[in-house]
C-alpha cells in the first residue's frame, strides 16, 4: 500500500471505494478473497480504499484487528491508499490506535455513533484520538447536526481532521444547509461526498466538494471512475447517464440495506466470495440474493 502522508489531491484522483470485508466459512477474514476485491478495484484504476461501514468495522473483533490490518496493508498495491476505521466507541478506538501505530496507514476514519455521545464529547474524543495516533483523522459525518460546524472549524484549526466524509442522506440533496455550513467552516477540497454515485453530481458540481466514496464502485470500478472524471471535466450528461446506470443496485441498497446488499452484490458479480456477514446483521434470503444477482448481471450486460 501507499505509505506516504495524506495529500488532498488523492481525494480527487480516485473514487474512494468502500468495499465489503470478505470472510471465509468459519467467519475469519480471508486474505485471498479480499485480495480479489482489491485487485479488481485496482484493475479499474481505483487507488483509494476505505474500510468502514460496508466492511462492518463497527463489529470487528479486537483480537482480529491487527491481522486484518496486516492483510489489507500487504495486499494493496504500492500506489493504493488504504484507510481503516476505528470506533465507534472511544475506548475501543483508543485500543485500536495502539495497534494502528505498528502500521503505516496515512490516516484512519472514526466511525460515527449516536449512542451516549454529544457534540462537545465527539470533538474532545477526536482530539484525543488524533493526538494518540500522531496524525489527523477522517471525520465521518453521517447524521444531521451530529457535530456543529463551529466545532469542525476548531478541530480543523488545531490540525485534528485529515478530511471529511459527508454522508447525511437528504430526500433532495441539493437542499442541504448543514453541508453548506460545514463547507463554510472547512476546506471543500478536503470534503468528499459519502453516499455513493447518486448525490455525487450535485455534491461536486453545486457544493464544490472534491470527490466521492462509493460501494457500488466495487462492482464496476471502471464505470465509477468514468463518472468521477466526467464530473470533474464538466461532462454532466455523461455523468448523469452513469449515475442512472448504477440506480438499480443503489435502489436495492436503499430499499433493503446498503451493507447487506453490497456484500452479496460483489459475490453475485463473480468478483469474490464474500462469505458470512457480521452476526449483528441478519443475512438475506435466497430470493433477495437472486434479485441482487439479476440487477448486477443486467447492469453489467449493458454498460453505459
Amino acid at each position: 500500500m501507499l505509505e506516504s502522508p495524506f495529500s488532498a489531491a488523492q481525494l480527487r484522483e480516485s473514487v474512494i471505494a468502500v468495499p465489503p470485508l470478505a470472510r471465509d466459512s468459519s467467519g475469519q477474514v480471508c486474505e485471498h478473497e479480499n485480495g480479489n476485491i482489491i485487485r479488481f478495484l485496482e484493475a479499474g484504476d481505483v487507488r483509494s480504499l476505505l474500510y468502514g461501514g460496508n466492511a462492518v468495522f463497527y463489529h470487528i473483533r479486537m483480537s482480529e484487528y491487527a491481522n486484518t490490518l496486516s492483510i489489507l496493508a500487504r495486499t494493496a498495491g504500492d500506489e493504493t491508499v488504504v484507510i481503516p476505521s476505528i470506533g465507534p466507541t472511544h475506548g475501543f478506538a483508543m485500543d485500536q490506535i495502539d495497534v494502528l501505530n505498528d502500521f503505516s496507514f496515512p490516516t484512519v476514519m472514526l466511525l460515527p455513533s449516536r449512542d451516549v455521545v454529544d457534540q462537545q464529547g465527539i470533538a474532545r474524543s477526536a482530539r484525543i484520538l488524533a493526538e494518540r495516533l500522531g496524525a489527523p483523522i477522517v471525520l465521518y459525518i453521517k447524521f444531521d447536526r451530529w457535530i456543529d460546524p463551529g466545532l469542525v472549524e476548531s478541530l480543523e484549526r488545531d490540525g485534528v481532521i485529515s478530511w471529511i466524509k459527508y454522508a447525511v442522506v437528504r430526500d433532495n440533496p441539493s437542499q442541504d444547509d448543514y453541508l453548506r455550513e460545514i463547507l463554510d467552516a472547512f476546506p471543500a477540497q478536503r470534503v468528499v461526498s459519502g453516499i455513493g454515485e447518486q448525490p455525487a453530481i450535485i455534491h461536486l458540481r453545486d457544493f464544490g466538494v472534491t470527490g466521492f466514496t462509493s460501494g457500488c464502485v466495487c462492482v464496476a470500478p471502471d464505470i465509477s471512475m468514468q463518472m468521477m472524471r466526467a464530473i470533474h471535466s464538466g461532462q454532466y450528461d455523461r455523468a448523469e447517464l452513469i449515475r442512472s446506470w448504477f440506480s438499480p443496485l443503489e435502489d436495492l441498497r436503499n430499499d433493503i440495506n446498503p451493507i447487506r446488499v453490497l456484500h452479496h452484490a460483489v459475490e453475485q458479480a463473480n468478483i469474490a466470495k464474500t462469505g458470512s456477514i457480521s452476526p449483528m446483521l441478519s443475512d438475506l434470503d435466497a430470493e433477495t440474493i437472486q434479485t441482487i444477482r439479476d440487477a448486477v448481471q443486467g447492469m453489467l450486460r449493458l454498460k453505459p
